[in-house]
């Protein structure tokens, strides 16, 4: 299964993304498949999360635009929830980034609550280049988590930027030696774990909710932005030029 679940820790689940000929990016099944495990996770006896991809060269690409990008209302809110963008969490997620952390891989970031990486992870919202509207959150989120200047020189630019930057602009906490990185992240799960569940769990909901819900007003104008940029020239040219590995021409 593409979705991998461990327990190396006491009350602490490893959850794996695992698509490594893609650099971990996500089908419509595979966010299916992490929204069915958030749920399980929400109301089992777990007290906190670690979140990785398999192998050593991505955490997770964003969403594999080579599938289905259609976007009714159903699935627009089945990715939501697989990247916990409009609806609040109880159970702390420790993310432990392996590689590259692109798109929506950076959007499903947002969602999480402490961020280690390693030295050679990358992180950036390509969208723009390829014409497609960054939808998994960032236009709600990152502003408020990095600051309006980090956060445009992101989305505007789609370049990507090295972990030691990552860390100054607030993006991540550490960067960890690639080696340690998930026993460091299990750590801090544990330590986390550890404390009073219904305390912790008592906190982060309430943030997380705050969040969901500045998010989810906003969701309705965002979608009107996403619509008009799918339904654009520029929706066609940059999809087709990602799938055939070439410069967009707009």
């Amino acid at each position: 299964m593409p979705i991998l679940i461990d327990y190396p820790s006491p009350h602490v689940v490893l959850i794996t993304i695992d698509n490594q000929p893609k650099r971990n990016a996500m089908s419509r099944e595979m966010m299916q498949e992490l929204a069915s495990c958030w749920d399980r996770l929400a109301t089992s006896d777990c007290r906190a999360i670690v979140l990785t991809g398999a192998g050593e060269k991505a955490f997770n690409a964003g969403a594999d635009i080579t599938g289905d990008l259609s976007a009714n209302k159903e699935t627009a809110q089945m990715i939501n929830r697989s990247l916990l963008k409009t609806s609040g969490y109880p159970k702390p997620i420790i993310s432990a980034v392996n590689g590259v952390c692109a798109g929506g891989g950076v959007e499903l970031l947002f969602s999480t609550d402490i961020r280690l990486a390693a030295p050679h992870a990358r992180f950036g919202l390509p969208e723009v280049r390829w014409g497609i509207y960054p939808f998994g959150g960032a236009t709600s989120k990152l502003v408020n988590q990095i600051g309006y200047v980090h956060a445009m020189k992101l989305l505007l630019t789609a370049e990507m930027i090295d972990a030691k930057k990552a860390q100054s602009i607030g993006l991540i906490n550490d960067i960890v030696p690639a080696g340690e990185l998930i026993d460091q992240a299990v750590s801090v799960a544990a330590t986390i774990a550890a404390n009073s569940p219904i305390a912790v769990q008592a906190v982060k909901q309430h943030i997380s909710d705050s969040v969901a819900a500045a998010t989810l007003a906003r969701e309705s104008a965002e979608q009107l932005q996403g619509d008009r940029v799918r339904a654009s020239a520029d929706f066609s040219e940059g999809v087709n030029a990602f799938r055939r590995k070439r410069t967009p021409n707009y």
